[in-house]
């Protein structure tokens, strides 16, 4: 694949980065992970405004431009003959000394990664997918709220627990925070529903402020659905009417088993996707079909 480095379009196979870059030395770097509909990057705008928040937070100097990077991405679709893809924009804080710094990053990398969409069985959008509840509790964040950061080994490690459990071949693993309230997915935040009302976990708890989350907290709002930010336990999963996880490339995926740790299994509902799932999930795709950034 050709990938972006810098500005420039460049093998993937000869792409470097230095070792003394902070990123590689001290994970001090960024990432979206975003794809396209009919060559468009959906919610571009705002992953790119949760991406400058965050390298603000970091000291990094850089201010992303929305349609520099609406070029660079359809560039690479048209280098790599793709009608679609997955992207991942990495920004790293560049080369420093050894040491921890104190200073501003002036230099900053990019990276605008790509790769084929992974394929997708659309039965999954029906009959669900599963959850497996996690032993490993989600770190707390390394500020005041998460960011998609280059720190990923709580993420891996929880990748690793899910070998251990052969029942939940092809399920989500499900954090719970340090005081064992619901957080997120692995790679996804997670979402139920109650009596017609809609409930996602609080950033409190130290989830990532998902961009479809938040697409899908507006949405619902606008479809007259009640919606809370709360503090939930394994509990109100198991009294749900519906579930589902979000995350920018497999859009909604409803949840109907849910595993505990010793392999029970619950359903959830009826065992298929359930009405507010389906009708946010059309929401989100109408969206992204008319190339709408907005909510």
């Amino acid at each position: 694949m050709i990938i972006d480095v810098n500005g420039e379009c460049i093998e993937e196979s000869q792409a470097v980065v230095s070792v003394y870059d902070h990123g590689f030395l001290y994970g001090l770097g960024l990432f979206e992970t975003f794809r396209t509909y009919g060559g468009h990057p959906f919610l571009l705008e705002w992953h790119l405004e949760r991406l400058a928040s965050g390298c603000r937070e970091l000291d990094i100097d850089y201010e992303p431009d929305l349609e520099a990077w609406s070029r660079r991405i359809s560039r690479l679709l048209e280098v790599n003959q793709l009608p679609d893809a997955y992207f991942r924009l990495t920004v790293t804080a560049g080369m420093g000394a050894l040491g921890l710094p104190s200073g501003t990053y002036e230099k900053p990398e990019e990276v605008l990664y790509v790769k084929p969409l992974p394929p997708v069985d659309p039965a999954v959008y029906h009959e669900g997918k599963a959850l497996q509840l996690l032993r490993l509790r989600r770190n707390t964040p390394e500020g005041v709220v998460r960011l998609k950061s280059l720190h990923y080994m709580n993420n891996v490690l929880a990748k690793k627990e899910m070998k251990r459990y052969p029942w939940a071949a092809g399920a989500e693993g499900l954090f719970l925070d340090t005081r064992g309230r619901l957080c997120e997915g692995i790679v996804s935040n997670i979402f139920f529903v109650r009596h017609g009302g809609l409930y996602t976990p609080a950033v409190e708890t130290g989830l990532l402020p998902g961009i479809t989350r938040r697409f899908v907290m507006a949405a619902a709002q606008r479809e007259g659905i009640d919606v809370s930010e709360g503090l939930y336990d394994w509990a109100d999963l198991l009294e749900a009417d519906e579930v589902f996880v979000t995350n920018s490339v497999q859009e909604l995926v409803p949840v109907t088993t849910l595993f505990d740790e010793t392999g029970a299994a619950h359903r959830v509902g009826l065992g298929t996707a359930g009405p507010i799932t389906q009708q946010l999930l059309q929401v989100y795709r109408k969206a992204a079909a008319r190339r709408n950034d907005r909510v």
